[in-house]
């Protein structure tokens, strides 16, 4: 092996050695605002296999942690049984809380079934489909509703619906989407949440839901969501969700630091990518 070579193993292998010792995890503090436990949830997170994913069940509940979220909805697609392994493992590891979801695919409407136990069939109305994750004891959530999907939601559907995604990553990247996203979210009362719909791109919890539950356990949660005790915060500040919350949220400076980035990129975070794109370029251009 020449020494161009030599180099750029040793900057590869310092970039791994430096990401590794600085993948470490901050959980986020113990949150009591009121008589509520104030958890950071992401309702709308896929996994490999069958949906699209890059994740597996296990690595969804390590980015979950690594993003400092609370909880989690592992939600297949047509199907809960990644849901249920992803729960048994954060329960190995003391991990967030896993809510067992399906996102129920349909042709003219997609909806979140939180909480339940087995496969809602999707060759249904949506009425009756949220008639069937209520059986199951969950909560119902239109996902992405855009204008496309609204249709299927009718006056019976909407009677029943629980909640809505208001805040979803097709708001940064399509602005007509957003409006649309608000204008459902406006149709009814409903609870307010903000997913990422993670499918391996981008961070889970890009956009999140702030839960005001009585603890931390997937029923305290799902009875939080049906009660609407939620807060969203979109990139620009605007608030979503129980007007009391979020008077309650305001008043906390400690619920700030919930909503705001993280700290600057440590030392070994920037020798971990310098090198590591230092070792790769050098490969490539000389060795």
């Amino acid at each position: 092996m020449n020494s161009t070579r030599w180099l750029a193993a040793v900057l590869i292998a310092v970039s791994l050695l430096a990401g590794t010792v600085s993948d470490t995890v901050r959980k986020n503090p113990p949150l009591m605002l009121g008589s509520y436990h104030v958890l950071a949830a992401d309702f709308h997170v896929h996994p490999f296999p069958l949906s699209w994913s890059t994740l597996a069940p296990w690595d969804l509940v390590l980015e979950a942690q690594r993003q400092h979220l609370d909880a989690i909805a592992i939600t297949g697609h047509n199907h809960v049984w990644v849901g249920k392994v992803g729960s048994w493992f954060s329960r190995q590891i003391g991990g967030p809380t896993i809510l067992v979801g399906e996102e129920i695919v349909a042709p003219t409407y997609h909806l979140l079934a939180i909480g339940i136990d087995h496969t809602i069939d999707w060759q249904q109305p949506a009425a009756a489909a949220i008639d069937e994750v209520h059986r199951q004891g969950g909560v119902a959530i239109a996902a992405h509703p855009l204008f496309k999907y609204w249709a299927a939601f009718d006056s019976n559907a909407m009677s029943k619906l629980d909640g809505s995604e208001v805040l979803h990553p097709l708001a940064y990247v399509r602005p007509p989407a957003y409006l649309q996203f608000q204008q459902f979210y406006a149709r009814k009362r409903l609870t307010a949440i903000g997913d990422s719909d993670f499918h391996g791109l981008g961070p889970v919890g890009m956009c999140r839901t702030f839960v005001f539950a009585r603890d931390n356990s997937p029923s305290a949660i799902v009875d939080a969501l049906r009660a609407g005790h939620t807060v969203v915060y979109d990139h620009d500040g605007h608030s979503y969700g129980d007007p009391d919350l979020i008077g309650l949220a305001s008043q906390d400076s400690r619920f700030a630091e919930l909503i705001s980035p993280d700290p600057p990129p440590s030392f070994l975070v920037i020798l971990s990518r310098f090198s590591g794109l230092a070792g790769l370029f050098i490969l490539i251009l000389f060795a």
